[in-house]
């Protein structure tokens, strides 16, 4: 096996459980098993990986990433690649489309509606109107910005995966589990105390969103939008 066809072969492995996954809770031992197969990949892949992966041409995912349709990430070589979590995410959506029978949306369909999406957002439901005089509370009023839009669109399935990723930062040291046990409390609660808690105003929801498993849950189109209305 090549490694190439071993990087799409942890992929889809890695697809499969993250389903059932979301599907059946964040069972410690799937969690783990899914951590291993993701270390294994690394944080990003090569946009060619990524691409063979979603079943579209080189040339197709690279004018996405022109378009800024897909975020790339910079890696330490000087390249850049696509994460890991997104190309999971873009995969699952496909998966689900392809379900709904012969006239399912392919990945450029897709594409298509993410950017529609971003085109209906309208940023001020969501920011603030306070004067931002330092840098600090800019960064602040995004991260409540983005969690207000965030909320407005909570599922199940979007909790259970931050579960796992709090539980994965926690594992790699990426967060301390002080932190990762504030996090698991919060997310184990029903969806509506949720939605408050991550779009609570002042420090203590200031605090929380520090450290956000929600990041990555908005489309690349949304995101600017967000942010320029936030400068």
């Amino acid at each position: 096996m090549t490694k190439s066809d071993r990087t799409q072969s942890l992929l889809l492995d890695a697809a499969r459980l993250r389903r059932v996954q979301q599907r059946t809770g964040n069972d410690p031992d799937l969690a783990e098993v899914r951590a291993g197969l993701e270390s294994a990949i690394g944080e990003t892949v090569s946009r060619r990986a990524a691409a063979r992966f979603l079943g579209v041409s080189h040339t197709t995912l690279n004018r996405w990433a022109n378009r800024k349709d897909l975020v790339l990430v910079p890696t330490m070589d000087g390249s850049f690649q696509i994460s890991v979590n997104s190309l999971l995410d873009l995969h699952d959506r496909l998966e689900e489309s392809r379900q709904e029978g012969p006239e399912a949306r392919h990945m450029e369909a897709l594409m298509k509606e993410d950017k529609a999406k971003a085109d209906r957002m309208r940023p001020y439901r969501y920011t603030s109107n306070e004067d931002q005089e330092s840098g600090h509370q800019r960064a602040e009023n995004l991260g409540l910005a983005y969690h207000r839009a965030v909320a407005g669109r909570l599922t199940r399935t979007k909790i259970e995966e931050a579960k796992y990723r709090i539980y994965r930062w926690v594992r790699d040291g990426r967060l301390d589990s002080r932190y990762g046990d504030i996090w698991m409390e919060v997310l184990n609660q029903p969806v509506a105390d949720i939605k408050r808690a991550i779009t609570e105003e002042g420090s203590r929801g200031n605090d929380l969103r520090q450290n956000s498993p929600f990041a990555g849950m908005l489309t690349s189109g949304e995101r600017q939008r967000l942010l320029k209305a936030n400068r």
